[in-house]
């Protein structure tokens, strides 16, 4: 099969969906191997790297025309006319991310697999979890920047100083970024409160935050509204599997947060779980809404394109490979896998994200699309 790496145009995302190692890997498996021009630049992996793994460097255009296309993150506008029903292996957030996308993929007749839902034999999220990682711990970095003085913020700095806690952390979701985010700021030294959904796990008061320093509650408008009034940093952790994030945080609870507290949703590629949250960039990142500073770039791992890239290949080149080998047959054979695809021959597969943009005619599971593709 002909494997294509495209350069990444989204804002400062210096990712890359293959690197060298993984492009030997595909070559030596009888794969053509076509990365676009200084693909992996941004993180590190130059040309001469890909051509000693055995793949050829090609313009954007003939990376595209490729019967399996990798990448990071969702192809944008300009991108669109190289959609021509080629398999699409990236993070696409298709609930979150412009409808116009999606009517794109049905048209063209794409195989859209999302990094994002595809699920393991144990019903985690292999291919989210290593960003949503990232990005957790980011949360507090960032948040902690913003909430200098020079940031726009109230000049508190989360953490611990000569033994005394100073700041405090609300985050909102407990799972893989709102351990990271928890984690990071309890390891820094600061109060932090985590709110999930379990009222077992809530009730124990150990999982899933065995070191201890962090309080975990149940999820309540009320006691997170009560918790964000005096909190400094409030992170947006919410995680609806292919859905669009429900607005768990009201315009009127952040009114209620103090002047120069900090927001991060790291929820906003699924459209955010805050009603005052937007996209920004990494070129663009903050804004001030009823005087709270909001940070909701919409691929925040792209800021460590180096650690990043070599965790994410880590976890998608195993099912690159399968797709590179099998093609639909590989997703057919894994109920898991194929929980990946967003959409197919004109049919959006991914109930959450039909559901989430009034698609549900154009509806069909993957097992209900007869097979037409090698």
């Amino acid at each position: 099969m002909k494997v294509g790496v495209v350069k990444e145009i989204k804002d400062q995302e210096n990712r890359v969906a293959l690197t060298p190692a993984g492009a030997r890997v595909m070559a030596a498996a009888g794969h053509q191997v076509c990365v676009e021009f200084s693909a992996g630049a941004g993180s590190g992996h130059d040309d001469r790297g890909y051509r000693a793994a055995g793949a050829e460097l090609v313009p954007v255009e003939d990376a595209w025309c490729s019967d399996l296309v990798l990448k990071v993150k969702e192809p944008l506008e300009t991108e669109y006319r190289f959609l021509q029903g080629q398999i699409l292996f990236a993070y696409l957030h298709l609930a979150g991310a412009p409808a116009q996308l999606t009517e794109t993929l049905l048209a063209s007749r794409t195989l859209a697999v999302a990094y994002e839902t595809v699920e393991d034999a144990d019903g985690r999220l292999p291919l989210l979890a290593p960003m949503s990682a990232i990005a957790g711990t980011m949360a507090f970095s960032v948040g902690n920047h913003y909430l200098a003085h020079t940031g726009g913020g109230k000049g508190v700095l989360l953490g611990s100083m000569l033994g005394r806690k100073h700041g405090k952390v609300v985050v909102i979701g407990d799972g893989v970024v709102g351990r990271h985010a928890a984690h990071a700021a309890a390891g820094a030294g600061a109060e932090v409160v985590v709110f999930g959904l379990s009222a077992p796990v809530a009730a124990s008061g150990q999982q899933p935050f065995p070191s201890g320093g962090i309080r975990h509650l149940v999820s309540d408008s009320q006691a997170i509204a009560l918790q964000m009034e005096d909190a400094d940093l409030l992170v947006g952790a919410v995680l609806a599997r292919g859905a669009r994030a429900p607005h768990i945080v009201t315009e009127s609870m952040v009114m209620g947060m103090e002047p120069g507290s900090v927001i991060v949703d790291v929820s906003i590629d699924q459209g955010g779980c805050m009603e005052t949250s937007r996209p920004t960039t990494h070129s663009d990142p903050v804004y001030v809404r009823h005087g709270v500073v909001h940070y909701a770039v919409t691929n925040m791992p792209g800021a460590y394109p180096r650690s990043s890239t070599l965790a994410l290949t880590d976890a998608t080149l195993p099912y690159a490979l399968r797709l590179a080998q099998g093609g639909t047959g590989a997703l057919r054979a894994d109920a898991g896998f194929a929980r990946g695809v967003n959409t197919c021959n004109g049919f959006v597969c991914c109930r959450p994200v039909a559901e989430a943009l009034s698609l549900m005619d154009r509806f069909r599971p993957f097992d209900g699309i007869p097979e037409s593709r090698p």
